[in-house]
């Protein structure tokens, strides 16, 4: 099999970010955003999914967070469009529930081609440290409209935000995961009716 691997660079007059990414790893991974929290959460879909991932970025936190979680969504999502090419062999589908103490996570993800977010998550209080949790939903739709994934994202459970969060991120990761397997018994072949994603 070809190397699933991408290197990404996204250049505007708010951020500067660089992506690299290879879905056959180990899970390791090295940030340097700017945002520490949102280091923590990629942190947990390199090492659940198996993907190892390097974000570098440079953006107007004077301002204040949002460009810069936006734009690492958008290029994350076209490091991943780029790495699963054609899509053919893929398990195409992935889904993972995720507990941590309290708080339950569902995630869904389809490698449909079609960007959709369905993200039904209520955090309990507004901030987690100086991350404002509204960002997540942002990185989200960066993510998907760039990747070209199907994702639903329910929180079922959960009083501590940071849980809920984590919980969420893990649960993308082993979704990821499940979706980006190759499946040997339909190698070169593309996971549609249709014969394209």
């Amino acid at each position: 099999m070809e190397q699933r691997t991408a290197e990404i660079e996204r250049n505007t007059l708010e951020t500067q970010i660089t992506v690299s990414i290879n879905l056959d790893g180990t899970g390791k991974s090295s940030f340097a955003t700017g945002v520490p929290f949102l280091d923590h959460m990629m942190d947990q879909i390199a090492r659940h999914g198996l993907i190892d991932i390097d974000v570098r970025a440079n953006g107007d936190l004077e301002i204040d967070a949002h460009h810069t979680v936006e734009d690492i969504g958008i290029t994350l999502g076209q490091a991943f469009a780029k790495a699963v090419g054609d899509k053919k062999g893929l398990q195409r589908y992935g889904h993972a529930y995720v507990p941590l103490d309290e708080a339950l996570s569902r995630v869904v993800v389809d490698f449909s081609g079609r960007p959709g977010l369905f993200y039904e998550v209520k955090f309990t209080r507004g901030m987690i440290g100086r991350f404002d949790v509204d960002l997540f939903r942002e990185f989200f739709q960066g993510f998907v409209n760039h990747a070209g994934v199907t994702l639903h994202i329910d929180n079922l459970k959960g009083t501590n935000a940071h849980h809920i969060a984590e919980t969420i991120f893990k649960a993308l990761g082993r979704a990821l995961r499940m979706a980006i397997t190759p499946d040997p018994r339909i190698a070169g072949i593309v996971p549609s009716t249709k014969g394209s994603l």
